[in-house]
């Protein structure tokens, strides 16, 4: 989320999901098996990325899959070896899960926004927190303190924070084995959404989601830089070559913060 808000808001009574797992009873995150959170996303995710929260709500089967899911996330140790992609995999997804998890919570509700205090009281980004291993993470500190500092901004284009301004969710579970393909995928659909991406080659002009202001060192030190970093993923021959060429003139679109939520 922009920075802006990470640190806006005085801390709501925490909610814990997952559990507390003893030191010896931890895994790799290699070991990690994501297919339960595939299947749920298989049935309740459509084509442009939008839950059927009500649905999921309703089946108590599910919201108590999603449940054991968690605690399967908890197992996962933060200090035993394990491979990168299976790291991002598994952060990429637990924010994923743990943000579903926050918006079921509360359903029925229009934006993720509506639980985010600024002063006082509960705050979603940084009161719901997931176990792993014995420690706590809540969202923000799972996007900001852990999976940026991986150094791979495709990320921004996987974690999904409900709401329609976000990169589509996808219906299945990021692995390890699949990641480099699923995120080169995940970051063209961003792209190619007019929504999130608009270029005039003849005009010189890019116009790009504000993710792209809001976390811009992570693409680049300056613009040119940050442009070029994405043009390999941008939807045309004429749009790749006016942003890594460095020229254009950048301006940002809006951000839609409604709930991506299939009954709309």
């Amino acid at each position: 989320m922009p920075l802006l808000w990470t640190t806006a808001c005085s801390a709501g009574a925490d909610v814990s999901v997952g559990r507390s797992w003893p030191a010896n009873q931890q895994v790799s995150m290699d070991q990690i098996d994501h297919a339960v959170w595939s299947a749920m996303l298989g049935k309740y995710v459509d084509a442009r990325g939008n839950v059927n929260y009500a649905a999921w709500k309703a089946s108590s089967q599910d919201t108590a899959r999603l449940d054991g899911y968690l605690q399967q996330l908890s197992r996962a140790s933060t200090s035993q070896r394990a491979s990168r992609e299976a790291q991002l995999a598994f952060w990429i997804n637990a924010y994923n899960a743990v943000t579903i998890h926050g918006i079921l919570r509360e359903y029925p509700t229009s934006s993720i926004r509506n639980h985010t205090a600024r002063a006082f009281g509960y705050n979603i980004w940084d009161d719901l927190k997931l176990f792993v291993g014995a420690k706590q993470y809540s969202l923000n500190q799972m996007e900001h303190e852990v999976l940026r500092k991986m150094n791979e901004p495709r990320i921004h284009f996987a974690i999904v924070c409900a709401s329609i301004g976000c990169p589509l969710l996808r219906a299945e579970a990021y692995t390890a084995d699949r990641l480099d393909a699923q995120l080169t995928h995940s970051t063209q659909t961003f792209f190619a959404d007019r929504t999130k991406f608009q270029a005039n080659p003849q005009a010189r002009t890019i116009q790009i989601s504000p993710i792209l202001k809001w976390f811009a060192t992570d693409f680049g030190a300056n613009k040119a830089a940050q442009m070029a970093s994405i043009a390999p993923y941008l939807p045309d021959a004429a749009s790749q070559q006016l942003a890594a060429s460095g020229q254009a003139s950048i301006s940002y679109l809006p951000y839609d913060w409604g709930l991506n939520d299939q009954a709309k």
